[in-house]
């Protein structure tokens, strides 16, 4: 499970239910929740597969 800096909690934590999206920007990025407190958290990846 990859981790990301919750802000709210201003840790990092497990995500829960990762999953990869194409950005606006054309930027790849795990999107998905904290499990403590439920905030939206995005990690971006690298541009290649």
């Amino acid at each position: 499970m990859p981790e990301a800096y919750c802000v709210k909690c201003r840790t990092k934590r497990l995500m829960m239910a990762p999953n990869e999206q194409v950005l606006k920007n054309q930027r790849r990025a795990l999107v998905g929740v904290c499990p403590t407190c439920g905030t939206k958290l995005v990690r971006f990846l690298s541009s290649q597969p």
